[in-house]
């Protein structure tokens, strides 16, 4: 191993064929109850971020009432936080193919660049969307992210050439709209648009609409992106991938933090990016110390809920992944319905029925092709077996 950590390229046993470009399979022992325990510690862990989250963006600090507003900040102690959670993950849960030890973050130097790919569509995404909300109105942002399933679905059909089965694509529409018709009908996203609508009216709807398809390519390139990961670099494993993304992607936005105020005055304020945000955001800490505690519980959550994230997507997809992401926004949006008194109205409780109906439909189709695939195994093995014994009599 090279002092920059990287080690030379793993190269195959002769009798082990390179694995073909497909995305992972579930693992043999990958059952319901590691299902449940990987939904359950997503939901857990980013229910409790989203209720930090939205105290660090909503509620006033200080006699003044001001509001902490600097989103790359938070992201970048998320993703430091969260390389050393990956840290701890990795030091845990794998061990040196070649040697006593874990296994190493970069196993080889072709690994590099899809990692470096992954960090930067990451670290990307979230600024894009929210240059979109300077030309766009609110709501066609949340029908856009609500239909997530859609470019990690297009993405492994056209660069990775992977089909999937009709009741897929009916899962994919079923869960798509019912989370659209749920945030159709939900009052604050209404008024807020009608709020906004002077604003909006001179804004440009196509630029925003472009910048916004940009952030759902990014999206859809980091999911797609990870499963090519796992399938190419095989025994790459998901603790591997959680540290070496977060650090990827912890030096990308500290570096941006650190050169925004080098920046074009014009870009930064076309992008609506905030150059000094470093600055202010530790000014404000220091002028309010009750936030620098909810950003170390926002990041902490946040990390956390990466070690079960990456650990899905390592033993499922990102299929599935992006599924219960949907899902949990769903379940945090009910969540946040019932904690602050809203009502509920007909059509929203019809968005609930249809996503979580979709999931459902999902989960019993795939343990009916799992029962059959296992039925065919065992009767391959059956003939194998018959023919062995009729070589020998």
């Amino acid at each position: 191993m090279q002092s920059n950590g990287i080690v030379h390229d793993i190269k195959p046993a002769p009798h082990a064929p390179r694995p073909a470009p497909t995305a992972p399979t579930p693992k043999a022992e990958a059952g319901f109850g590691s299902l449940v325990f990987c939904v359950g510690g997503i939901y857990a862990s980013f229910l409790t971020w989203a209720v930090l989250q939205e105290r660090i963006t909503t509620t006033p600090y200080g006699h003044r009432g001001s509001r902490f507003t600097h989103a790359v900040f938070l992201n970048t102690v998320q993703s430091a936080f969260a390389a050393v959670s990956g840290l701890a993950y990795l030091l845990l849960t794998t061990s040196h193919p070649h040697r006593r030890g874990p296994a190493p973050i970069f196993p080889s130097r072709r690994i590099l660049a899809p990692l470096l790919l992954i960090s930067l569509t990451s670290s990307l995404a979230s600024p894009f969307g929210y240059a979109a909300l300077e030309h766009i109105d609110y709501i066609t942002f949340i029908l856009a992210k609500s239909c997530k399933l859609l470019p990690v679905m297009f993405l492994h059909v056209t660069l990775f050439r992977k089909r999937y089965s009709l009741y897929k694509y009916a899962v994919v529409a079923l869960v798509t709209l019912g989370v659209a018709v749920f945030t159709l009908h939900h009052p604050s996203t209404a008024s807020k648009a009608a709020k906004h609508g002077s604003k909006q009216a001179a804004a440009s709807p196509g630029w925003g609409l472009f910048l916004l398809g940009v952030n759902l390519l990014f999206d859809g390139l980091t999911n797609s992106t990870q499963d090519q990961i796992f399938t190419s670099f095989r025994p790459y494993s998901g603790p591997q991938m959680m540290c070496a993304q977060n650090l990827l992607s912890t030096a990308l936005t500290t570096s941006f933090l650190l050169l925004a105020p080098f920046a074009p005055p014009a870009l930064t304020g076309y992008l609506g990016i905030n150059a000094t945000e470093l600055r202010d955001a530790l000014a404000f800490i220091r002028a309010h110390p009750s936030v620098g505690w909810d950003v170390l519980g926002f990041a902490a959550c946040g990390a956390v809920g990466q070690v079960f994230i990456f650990h899905t997507l390592q033993v499922f997809s990102s299929l599935l992944l992006v599924t219960v992401t949907v899902t949990r926004k769903m379940l945090t949006m009910v969540v946040s319905v019932l904690w602050f008194g809203h009502s509920i109205s007909r059509m929203q409780w019809l968005g609930v029925g249809l996503v979580f109906g979709g999931v459902g439909a999902e989960g019993i189709m795939n343990r009916r092709e799992k029962v059959e695939k296992e039925r065919k195994a065992r009767a391959r093995e059956a003939s194998v077996a018959g023919q062995k014994e009729g070589k020998e009599l």
